[in-house]
């Protein structure tokens, strides 16, 4: 039987995770908004999937809507959850490699969720994925590494995929250096200083940040990541 909506939102709530509640219901309204707005409709596509908290959020989105949410990581952890750093969990952790897998948590997540057939787990890193990728997006969630080299490699090579009218949401993005690290707040700068993406305040919650695509995508033969930002670490 298929959950309803406020059964999916509370188990979004008890997955390991790092998204307040607030923000991750203002990532399932976008999703909602994103995939409605677009005709034909379009896939939604997350980049850092983790233990499956945000998945829940914008699959709930994209099984409400008709579409599919594709969730990208390669599930050995960001530079911020390994060992000795302040956001490492040892439970996921694998014991016989020591290396941390989120993936079976994920599976997991969806499971309970009743959302695999809405959720397609992509496992693998960011920028090969999106080197192959062709399809345009309805919306895009940039929530991966937050190292400068890493974050600006997941926008350069997944930014230019959001459809004309497409939504484009960035986790963390704080103004403030104090509250958090900058990379995730240099790509929102950059998407609405670009021309490309503009600003929609009224979808924004916290630290997530929501801007629509206002440009046509570049031409296929351009070369993937082109005049999308710097080219190398801004670290």
């Amino acid at each position: 039987m298929r959950p309803r909506t406020d059964e999916w939102l509370a188990l979004a709530r008890s997955v390991k995770g790092f998204m307040p509640d607030d923000e991750g219901l203002a990532l399932y309204q976008a999703g909602l908004v994103a995939a409605r707005a677009l005709t034909p409709t379009r896939p939604l596509l997350e980049v850092g999937t983790y233990c499956g908290k945000s998945a829940v959020y914008l699959g709930a989105a994209a099984e409400e809507s008709g579409t599919v949410l594709f969730s990208v990581d390669h599930h050995r952890g960001s530079e911020e959850n390994q060992a000795g750093w302040e956001h490492h969990d040892p439970a996921v952790v694998d014991r016989a490699s020591g290396r941390m897998d989120t993936l079976p948590w994920a599976r997991r997540t969806l499971e309970r969720a009743a959302l695999e057939e809405s959720v397609v787990l992509v496992v693998g890193p960011s920028p090969v994925v999106a080197a192959q990728w062709s399809t345009p997006l309805a919306l895009l969630f940039i929530d991966g590494g937050h190292g400068g080299e890493v974050a600006w490699a997941d926008y350069r090579g997944w930014a230019p995929k959001v459809a004309p009218g497409g939504l484009l949401a960035i986790h963390d993005v704080f103004p403030d250096p104090a509250d958090g690290g900058r990379p995730p707040y240099e790509l929102f700068c950059e998407a609405v200083a670009s021309g490309h993406f503009q600003d929609i305040p009224e979808l924004s919650c916290g630290s997530l940040r929501v801007v629509r695509r206002s440009s046509e995508p570049p031409d296929a033969t351009e070369a993937p990541g082109a005049d999308w930002g710097p080219q190398a670490s801004s670290a």
